[in-house]
């Protein structure tokens, strides 16, 4: 099976904050292919099914319910459980990224952390940098202000009206991974 993890923090005070980017884009995934509603399972919210529009794929969405910096808990709980056969094919982590352009998306099949420390606790927890990850850019402030209170913080309204557009491609994005795998999501969704 594919797993998709969408990093966040848990409950309502966080759900629209742009470091809930990642979890976002796995909410758009499960209404588009009209998952069950998620149960809590691996310290988090876990839907599965198979995807009629990517031929019947057996897919799981997993959001951590843990803080972001212990992301890694609910994914390393998730693989112990669940069929995942190569984390490196089979796993996709989407995740915020202060450091691109709002908006703007871009995967990678492995590599550091890049300061996200979501990113970090997961490469840490199952002890390999070969995790292939969707980053959606929420740009940096505009004025000077600290990154925690920026990423902490809801987008502008322009932002808000343009996110939709904004996930769908990233759902895209992650369909592509699904179907395709990395190198081609990567040459497709990386360009622009």
């Amino acid at each position: 099976m594919k797993l998709v993890v969408g990093l966040g923090n848990p409950g309502p005070r966080y759900a629209r904050t742009r470091h809930n980017a990642g979890a976002r884009v796995t909410e758009r995934l499960r209404a588009r292919w009209r998952l069950p509603e998620p149960e809590e399972r691996f310290e988090g919210r876990f839907a599965r099914g198979r995807v009629a529009s990517l031929a019947g794929l057996d897919v799981g969405v997993l959001e951590p319910e843990t803080y972001m910096n212990e992301s890694g808990v609910a994914v390393a709980a998730a693989l112990r459980k669940l069929p995942v056969e190569d984390p490196a094919a089979d796993l996709l982590v989407v995740l915020d990224d202060a450091d691109l352009p709002f908006g703007r998306l871009r995967l990678r099949g492995a590599g550091s952390d890049g300061g996200h420390n979501g990113l970090a606790d997961v490469l840490e927890k199952l002890g390999r940098r070969d995790v292939p990850r969707l980053r959606f850019g929420i740009g940096r402030p505009l004025v000077a202000m600290e990154t925690a209170d920026y990423v902490l913080g809801r987008f502008s309204k322009e932002e808000e009206a343009a996110l939709p557009a904004h996930l769908e491609r990233a759902a895209d994005a992650v369909e592509c991974f699904l179907r395709e795998g990395v190198a081609a999501a990567m040459n497709r969704f990386n360009a622009a």
